[in-house]
């Protein structure tokens, strides 16, 4: 059984066994929501870890009231964020060719339909291959919430860029998806 209160107030005290438990916690809750960051399991790891380490010594900034697990995840997105950010030099840059006009051409949104027939592990290792800056604006602006105006903030580009790369997102999606049912049809009627 796991004494929210009783832990966080141990790990507040340095005692190793009391984190090693909170760590435990909160890895199942937390490292899908970095996979969705990350490609591979080592860096979404490396990410969490960094995380975890805020949230300990972060531990007496928690004020009373405060929804424990929710400030964990802001911690943890927060860190998400700034690792992005300090990395963002070495990432792949946007390639030039791209344009207004093809922005136009795929800006239209992903039928609702298709997500709720793909089971998540699927759409998990779709999102895996999209580029990371797409899939990053992809995750905060779908499934976080986040404008773009905020996406923008995050991520230190501008709200124009932030579209862009969530229609890029959702246009590499269409494609993909569009790939993935059509081998599964040829399976099918092999």
């Amino acid at each position: 059984m796991f004494d929210e209160q009783k832990i966080v107030e141990a790990c507040r005290k340095n005692d190793r066994r009391a984190q090693e438990k909170l760590y435990e916690w909160f890895y199942v809750k937390l490292m899908p929501t970095c996979m969705r960051y990350h490609k591979n399991e080592e860096d979404a790891r490396n990410v969490l870890n960094l995380g975890f380490v805020k949230i300990c010594k972060n531990l007496d900034k928690l004020k009373d009231g405060t929804p424990f697990e929710a400030w964990v995840r802001r911690i943890m997105m927060n860190t998400i964020i700034d690792e992005f950010r300090k990395n963002k030099n070495y990432l792949q840059l946007v390639d030039q060719k791209e344009t207004d006009r093809e922005l136009e051409v795929h800006g239209h949104s992903v039928e609702n339909g298709v997500w709720s027939k793909l089971e998540m592990d699927v759409l998990m290792g779709l999102l895996k291959r999209l580029p990371e800056v797409s899939r990053k604006v992809f995750n905060l602006y779908v499934i976080d919430g986040y404008s773009h105006k905020e996406i923008g903030d995050m991520l230190g580009i501008s709200d124009g860029t932030s579209k862009w790369h969530l229609s890029n997102a959702r246009k590499l999606l269409r494609e993909m998806v569009y790939k993935l049912r059509q081998s599964e049809n040829r399976e099918m009627w092999a």
